[in-house]
């Protein structure tokens, strides 16, 4: 195979991956999904407490697949000026979410000893909250740059 043919189909690939998108009746799917799963978390903190642990983590992840269903889904009219807003809308929640991840552990661990006077540990945050506030920050800037284009 030459040079330019194996670039030729790397590049038809990686076009094929940047240009996947849902079909817009996913939209409602992902909604749905997102708006069970909260739903349940809300029935599982006050019927069953701290006993269902597994439960806890099935919803947040039930709840992240509804919110990327969301995210990837198509609107009813996709033109080049909804991808690039997509795109930025992808690229603000990824620079936010670096630094939310970065700063957010320590201010949580100066908040903690204030209030508790002291002896707090620190903890990083877990792969659930950064990626909710990811998703969220994303749909968020996405449905606004959408709004006042």
């Amino acid at each position: 195979m030459k040079k330019e043919s194996f670039l030729d189909c790397e590049r038809k690939r990686f076009g094929k991956l940047l240009n996947f998108r849902l079909p817009n009746s996913f939209l409602k799917i992902g909604l749905a999904i997102t708006a069970l799963s909260i739903i349940a978390m809300f029935i599982r903190g006050f019927l069953f407490g701290e006993d269902t642990e597994w439960l806890k983590l099935l919803l947040q992840k039930t709840l992240l697949i509804g919110m990327l269903i969301m995210s990837v889904s198509k609107d009813k009219i996709e033109d080049e000026m909804t991808v690039q807003l997509r795109a930025q809308s992808y690229m603000i929640a990824f620079i936010v979410g670096v630094f939310y991840a970065l700063i957010m552990p320590y201010v949580e661990f100066g908040v903690s000893n204030v209030v508790n006077n002291g002896g707090e540990a620190y903890k990083d945050l877990g792969d659930f909250q950064v990626l909710l506030f990811m998703l969220l920050i994303q749909l968020m800037f996405y449905h606004n740059l959408k709004r006042y284009r």
